[in-house]
């Protein structure tokens, strides 16, 4: 235990001490506590849960540093496992790299669970050298017969996108670098041909081909810089329509299709990194902020022997549309393009034919308010149709539609939501999709004959919780993840007909076991009404034997935006531990979902916020909070608080400047405190363009109320984030000062949105707002 670490846990002994209803709160016990808790986890160990506590015994307390540091806590995760295209098996690396460890490579057959070394270790040792290759990504072409290895991986803003490629002949077990003279981790998203012959990839902002065999390599764009991207996106496309792997082989592998940025006209962001030596170090990048200059997109289609671009004719100005989805038809003679005007409330679908250069338009999809970007092209019938999803009933459903538009068919319907199209089975005509259609907080998998009918769920009924799949192609197989709010993850692999257990991979075991020695807070799930009919979804964690006829301080997890929901009936992992050792410590943390939030609970619910973002979201919260004080009698309503990560922390501070007599104390971590400064795609889909929506934008920007500041706050941000600038913290901290109030503010230099780069940032992250939280609120006041 370091000395930080010493001082942490006294100064809560202490804290525990000083208070005579926290040190009731944290170290009574009694059966039917245990009894208690152990209802709400079915899986503890009853008689661990019926165990006496004795008030002394700090390894049932969870600390900063256990959470986050010691990795005691650590959930079990599988490694990367990639289902074989040949259908009954899977393949995944055998080895721990984070142990330094050899890896191999091994297929599995799903049936028996047989082992088969495909790659042994050795292969990984590149010619004339020693050490073997850190694999951080494995995909086999199509026949299987060559690996094409991703490794030496370097960041490029949210992802590791950028490193080395190589390829191992399976056969022959040669194993040859692509790239050619490249600098090391300069190339992103290399893909083999249909027929595995050759390796696309991009550098620089241009595209290759590369032959395996002989290596040779064929420039397929020239013109890249860092103004012109081909073959992938710039920052917001890539952000916010997740444009990242950026061109498409065709299936017959003759020719390539990919999106082209054009940033010319688009605004430079700069971040300041002061820690890297005596002189800053400046990052510069194309950002487009509401209401400026887009990049201009297009699509592009080149032959993969190289040669002249054909750029597709598509309509309108290339800087007001964007181009969230595009791909090949099966037959390799048209490709299926989306197009989004700017406000993104119509969505055009349009075939363009790759002989006569000729696009018509096959569907388009409108709203009143916005669309998602949720349609990756799922073909059916040979490219003769496809599976769309739609709210265009006032739910999300699946629809068949033909590309000579004489079909558009249901093919689910009811008042329930399609959460994800997991996979579509043509041979058996059956679609497979997540949904939970009685409970918004939980998550199930169904399926549906593909030309429509009733829905049946594969997922178990004595499984209640939050059930994730990786299907296998040939939908024989998946890998099946199950937790609940209070149980961790359980991975197993399952035979998909039946959902019956074949093997388990990872059920955590040793984490349950922890767990059950801790004294775990009571979970509860409710429904709060807050007028007119609205009824909010939320969770509570309360301390273990809590004290009906006392106060506690409580506290609000809250995120509110549309891309969030924070009500989830699914372990939590560090974070949810997190509030475990408050509610241990004497709170009550509660997270609620407002309106807005991508919740399943229909398309009024979710696009009731239009041109409203940070007005509703707030007022809902509000209202959600009076009615649980007047509801729980335990609730301190001296002592509440609230605190949120980037909209959440937006959204925090909209929480404590417009209700200071309801909330008396905020943690903003990474917020945005003007709409105006966030980027075009996401903001301008739920708030339209400044010019038309000036009050919305003024009215729902936490600065707008800073000056009604009356309780604490600790402003938390990362001078190196490059999604919620920094640049809005700082403006707000003006626009606080101005107004003669008080805060604090803690600026992680360098750090990202994640706010998790460099040496001890988690654990001392956590452990200012557990400090901030326990000063502020938890002792109560008196004057």
């Amino acid at each position: 235990m370091n000395l930080f670490t010493m001082i942490f846990v006294v100064s809560v002994a202490a804290c525990l001490l000083q208070n005579d209803d926290i040190t009731e709160a944290i170290a009574e016990s009694s059966a039917s506590c245990r009894q208690q808790v152990a209802m709400t986890d079915p899986q503890l160990d009853a008689q661990t849960a019926r165990a006496p506590m004795k008030s002394n015994d700090l390894s049932r307390l969870l600390t900063v540093e256990r959470i986050f540091s010691a990795e005691e806590f650590q959930e079990e995760k599988l490694g990367m496992i990639t289902w074989s295209k040949l259908g009954g098996a899977y393949f995944t690396l055998h080895g721990s790299k984070a142990a330094g460890e050899s890896q191999a490579l091994v297929r599995i057959d799903a049936a028996s669970g047989k082992e088969e070394v495909v790659v042994p270790a050795n292969l990984f040792i590149p010619p004339g050298e020693s050490n073997p290759l850190s694999v951080d990504g494995f995909a086999f072409s199509a026949d299987e017969s060559k690996l094409l290895i991703y490794t030496n991986s370097r960041r490029v803003w949210r992802l590791n996108t950028r490193g080395d490629y190589w390829v191992l002949d399976v056969a022959t077990r040669e194993l040859k670098k692509l790239g050619g003279d490249a600098a090391p981790s300069t190339l992103m998203f290399a893909k083999f041909s249909p027929d595995g012959s050759r390796v696309a990839f991009v550098r620089a902002q241009n595209l290759y081909v590369q032959d395996v065999n002989d290596l040779r390599i064929t420039a397929l764009t020239t013109n890249g810089s860092a103004r012109l991207i081909n073959g992938t996106a710039d920052w917001v496309n890539e952000e916010e329509l997740m444009i990242r792997d950026g061109y498409r082989w065709s299936p017959d592998g003759k020719s390539i299709a990919f999106w082209n940025f054009d940033t010319t006209l688009v605004e430079d962001f700069h971040l300041i990194d002061n820690t890297q030596g005596t002189y800053p170090v400046v990052t510069s990048f194309p950002y487009p902020k509401v209401g400026k200059t887009n990049s201009a997109s297009r699509i592009g289609v080149v032959s993969t022997a190289g040669g002249e671009v054909r750029w597709l004719d598509l309509p309108g100005d290339p800087r007001e549309h964007y181009l969230p989805q595009m791909e090949w038809g099966p037959d390799s003679k048209a490709i299926l393009i989306q197009q989004m005007n700017r406000l993104q409330n119509i969505n055009r679908v349009m075939l363009w034919d790759v002989t006569t250069t000729e696009s018509r338009t096959i569907l388009t999809e409108s709203d009143p308010t916005w669309l998602e970007n949720e349609n990756p092209v799922r073909w059916v019938n040979k490219g003769k149709g496809f599976v769309w999803l739609s709210e265009r009933s006032g739910w999300r459903h699946l629809y068949r539609v033909s590309v000579d538009g004489g079909e558009f068919s249901p093919v689910t319907s009811g008042e329930f939501d399609v959460l994800k199209v997991e996979v579509i089975d043509e041979v058996h005509g059956r679609l497979y999709f997540a949904a939970s259609p009685d409970n918004p907080t939980q998550r199930y998998l169904y399926r549906v004959p593909l030309a429509g009918g009733k829905p049946e769920r594969l997922s178990p009924l004595n499984q209640p919780g939050w059930h994730t799949y990786d299907i296998s192609p040939d939908t024989n197989w998946a890998i099946h993840k199950y937790s609940t709010f209070t149980t961790p993850s359980v991975v197993e692999l399952i035979r998909l007909a039946d959902h019956s257990t074949i093997r388990v991979l990872a059920d955590n075991a040793k984490l349950r076991e922890k767990l059950a020695q801790l004294d775990r807070p009571a979970a509860e799930f409710f429904r709060v009404d807050i007028g007119d009919e609205i009824l909010l979804d939320g969770w509570c964690l309360k301390p273990p034997l809590m004290n009906p006829n006392r106060k506690y301080p409580l506290l609000f997890y809250v995120y509110g935006e549309p891309h969030g929901q924070t009500v989830q009936d699914s372990w939590q992992g560090s974070r949810g531990l997190w509030h475990w050792m408050l509610a241990q410590q004497g709170f009550l943390v509660a997270s609620l979902d407002n309106r807005g939030t991508n919740a399943p609970r229909g398309r009024d619910w979710r696009k009731s916020v239009y041109r409203k973002i940070g007005m509703i979201a707030p007022e809902e919260q509000a209202a959600a909070a009076r009615a649980l004080l007047k509801r729980w009698s335990f609730a301190d309503s001296d002592r509440v608080g609230i605190w949120g990560w980037s909209g959440g922390g937006s959204m925090s501070l909209n929480a404590l400047f417009r209700y200071p007599d309801l909330y008396h104390t905020a943690i903003a971590v990474a917020p945005n405190s003007d709409q105006l400064l966030y980027d075009t795609i996401y903001q301008e889909r739920y708030m339209g363009l400044p010019a038309a929506n000036a009050d919305g934008y003024r009215f729902g920007s936490p600065i707008t109320y800073a000056k009604q500041l009356r309780g604490n706050l600790l402003l938390v941000h990362g001078t190196g984030d490059d999604n919620g600038h920094y640049q809005g913290t700082e403006m707000l901290i003006n626009e606080l000062i101005a107004h003669n109030k008080r805060f604090t503010v803690m600026p992680y230099p360098a750090r990202s949105h994640a706010i998790n780069e460099g040496k001890n940032t988690v654990l001392h992250f956590y452990s200012l707002m557990t400090n901030y939280l326990r000063d502020c609120l938890l002792v109560k006041k008196t004057d």
